[in-house]
């Protein structure tokens, strides 16, 4: 006997998007504004997360009291999902996911590779994203079903090259042990593809598949917050995005790349258990 058919998602509320994309630019654009034109010489370190050099600066928490007071001002309904502590539940089926400052230790530092990454979830699926990385003067949005965009402009991935010839972006824990773990990984692709680069903020490195700078990326260990907006755009922009074999992307392994190029670092990471403590599954 056949199985049922699976009916079709149900339409998405085009007017809903509109307004979701409209919110989502202007807190990034503001936040990004803020952390542009803010930023003290006199910089520091307000606290660490998950170790003594994972920081969290004074303009990080200023970024995400900025954001949320916005998002709140104007979707007071919505729930809302921050890196630096800020969660509440909603009642509208919105949630959104911020990292109001994607690349701290870039910022710290004066890199310019750091961002606002703003994603808007409805029903638990995003639908909204936009990353602004002021510092480099480029303002990405995507929403479902619309593609991607830098600037404006439509974004497309790069047409696949032979995997010998894949340039691919990654990013290590600031845990030391998890670190070490990576490297081993890194250093078994490093004989396989063109190069490895490592930039240091995963929004940024998403939208930099979908802008075709990089053939494909993954990492180990990213937050909600880390990859659903740089996620969704780098899907509009015709990225394959998922996680370990079978599933989506989650804390355990994040990958995005171009058909083609996805297929084989996925294989590769799967083969090196890229999202395990060790690379034997007996040991």
């Amino acid at each position: 006997m056949p199985s049922p058919a699976v009916p079709d998602p149900a339409p998405l509320d085009e007017a809903l998007l509109d307004e979701l994309l409209d919110v989502a630019l202007d807190a990034a654009r503001r936040a990004g504004a803020l952390l542009l034109d803010g930023r003290p010489a006199d910089l520091g370190v307000a606290g660490t997360k998950s170790s003594p050099v994972d920081v969290v600066t004074e303009m990080d928490l200023a970024s995400e009291k900025l954001v949320l007071e916005l998002i709140t001002a104007r979707r007071p309904e919505d729930g809302y999902l921050g890196e630096e502590g800020a969660e509440r539940p909603g009642t509208s089926g919105v949630r959104w996911v911020v990292d109001p400052l994607d690349g701290t230790v870039n910022y710290l530092y004066g890199l310019p590779s750091w961002a606002v990454s703003v994603a808007a979830e409805l029903d638990g699926r995003a639908v909204v994203g936009v990353v602004y990385a002021p510092a480099r003067g480029e303002l990405f949005h995507a929403v479902t079903g619309r593609g991607a965009y830098r600037d404006g402009q439509p974004l497309s991935t790069r047409p696949a090259p032979p995997w010998g010839q894949a340039l691919i972006g990654t990013g290590f824990a600031y845990v030391r042990e998890v670190r070490v773990r990576q490297a081993e990984v890194v250093l078994a692709l490093m004989a396989e593809v063109r190069d490895i680069r490592r930039a240091g903020a995963a929004a940024v490195d998403l939208c930099d598949v979908a802008a075709g700078r990089l053939d494909g990326y993954y990492e180990r260990g990213l937050a909600p917050w880390d990859r659903a907006a740089g996620c969704l755009i780098a899907a509009e922009a015709g990225a394959v995005v998922g996680g370990r074999p079978g599933r989506g992307p989650d804390g355990e392994l994040t990958v995005a790349a171009a058909p083609g190029v996805y297929e084989p670092l996925q294989e590769r990471l799967a083969a090196l258990r890229a999202w395990a403590d060790r690379a034997d599954p007996t040991g």
